[in-house]
C-alpha cells in the first residue's frame, strides 16, 4: 500500500491524528513554497521527493539505533508547517545535509544556498505527513501505520512525496 493510501486510511481512522485541515495546511504550505521560490511546481515536487528519500533513510537509521518510539517522538516534536532547523540537524549530519543539497541542486537547478534555506521548511512538512497516522489516544505509541509504511517501503528509492502531495490535493479538491 502506498504512502497516500496509508494517509487516507488514517483520515478514516477516528483514533488517528489525520484530518482534512492538516492535509490542506500541508498542501497550502507546499504551494506557497513554490510561489516563494518562483519555481515551477515540478521543481518543488522534485525537492520534496529527494528530501523525502533522505528523511526516510535518516529515520530508518534512527529507528535501528533508538527504536520505533524514539522515531515517533521525533516526528511528533518536529512535524509541522513552520520552519524548524532543529529537525534538519536532528536528522542529518553536516555531511548528509551537504549530500542532500547537492542532489537537489543537480535535480532541480536551484542554488545550494536556496536549498539550504528551504530544508528547515521542507523537512517538518514531510514529518507532518508522517504524523497523520499518530494515535490521538496515545501519541507516543509506535503503532503509526503511515510512519511504519514510509519506513518499511520496498527501498526502491522512490519516496514520492510529490505524488502524495498531488493525490492529497486532488482528494481535497484543491
Amino acid at each position: 500500500m502506498g504512502l497516500f493510501d496509508q494517509i487516507v486510511g488514517a483520515l478514516n481512522d477516528p483514533q488517528a491524528q489525520a484530518n482534512a485541515g492538516q492535509l490542506g495546511n500541508l498542501i497550502n504550505t507546499a504551494q506557497q513554497l513554490s510561489t516563494q521560490l518562483g519555481a515551477s511546481p515540478e521543481t518543488t515536487q522534485t525537492l520534496m521527493s529527494v528530501a523525502g528519500g533522505y528523511v526516510r533513510s535518516a529515520l530508518q537509521e534512527k529507528r535501528s539505533q533508538e527504536g520505533d518510539e524514539s522515531v515517533q517522538t521525533f516526528v511528533n516534536e518536529h512535524g509541522g508547517t513552520n520552519p524548524d532547523p532543529v529537525a534538519v540537524q536532528g536528522l542529518f549530519s553536516p555531511q548528509q545535509q551537504n549530500q542532500l543539497i547537492e542532489t537537489v541542486c543537480q535535480r532541480t537547478g536551484l542554488d545550494s544556498q536556496t536549498i539550504q534555506s528551504l530544508l528547515p521548511m521542507v523537512v517538518p512538512m514531510i514529518l507532518n505527513f508522517l504524523q497523520t497516522g499518530t494515535n490521538t489516544q496515545n501519541p507516543r505509541q509506535a503503532q503509526n501505520p503511515v510512519l511504519s509504511g514510509f519506513l518499511d517501503a520496498d527501498g526502491d528509492g522512490d519516496v514520492d512525496m510529490a505524488d502524495t502531495l498531488k493525490m492529497a490535493s486532488k482528494f481535497l479538491n484543491r
